[in-house]
């Protein structure tokens, strides 16, 4: 396992690359560890802005290489976000590292904001049918995706309402307990038609409870859709 000395290492060289490198014009930490937030769990988060008329895709493709050579770092995947590349690495000790490099004139423009209620509550939705569907369907394994999809989005759904970090699960432990809590119910305990049931119903509710007025044109059909006996 990595100790902090390790990612303040890493970081310092990375740091360094963009100041040696006159096509990054600006370097920001970010994450947790940007916000005194982080522990000696969290991980390496780096962006960058790159000079206007150089191709985000060469800064990043030579720094990898680099990332590689000197820090033995493994490729992970990339994440396209709008102007923005990010790049995953995992180096030695299981640190991660996350680059990511976005044309100067969009940088300030790049940052996420929180996720729009609306758009997590439609998803929700969606993935209400398709758990039930796949209960009828007998594709077990699927319905127990598509169920704990409902609770996430339901759970990010109320993260946004209440003002905290709702992308990747990161505002679920700061929840109250008295809305998290009953997701815990959510949960998934078997593979067994009854329990999926069981579980989508608790999911679908408070999916319900969090989307508040967003909720009233449909409510009624949903919780029709996850009684047990509704498509019989």
């Amino acid at each position: 396992m990595y100790s902090i000395e390790d990612r303040d290492r890493a970081q310092a060289h990375v740091l360094a690359l963009a100041d040696d490198d006159a096509r990054v014009v600006e370097s920001r930490l970010v994450g947790s560890l940007a916000t005194d937030a982080g522990d000696r769990f969290s991980d390496l988060d780096l962006t960058f802005a790159v000079a206007d008329g150089v191709a985000v895709t060469d800064v990043l493709e030579d720094w990898s290489r680099t990332v590689e050579r000197d820090l033995d770092g493994v490729r992970l995947f990339d994440l396209p976000a709008g102007p923005s590349i990010y790049r995953v690495f995992l180096l030695p000790g299981c640190l991660q590292m996350d680059i990511s490099f976005t044309p100067a004139a969009q940088f300030d423009a790049a940052r996420p904001g929180p996720p729009d209620e609306r758009e997590l509550f439609g998803y929700a939705v969606h993935h209400v049918l398709r758990a039930r569907f796949s209960i009828e369907r007998g594709r077990m394994w699927l319905a127990e995706y598509w169920v704990s999809m409902i609770r996430d989005y339901a759970l990010s759904l109320a993260c946004v309402r209440r003002g905290l970090p709702a992308r990747y699960g990161r505002g679920f432990d700061d929840l109250p307990p008295d809305v998290v809590v009953p997701f815990e119910a959510a949960i998934v305990r078997s593979l067994e038609r009854e329990e999926l049931l069981r579980a989508l119903r608790v999911a679908a509710d408070g999916l319900l409870r969090e989307a508040g007025v967003l909720a009233d044109p449909i409510a009624a059909s949903l919780r029709a859709l996850v009684d047990a006996d509704a498509l019989s």
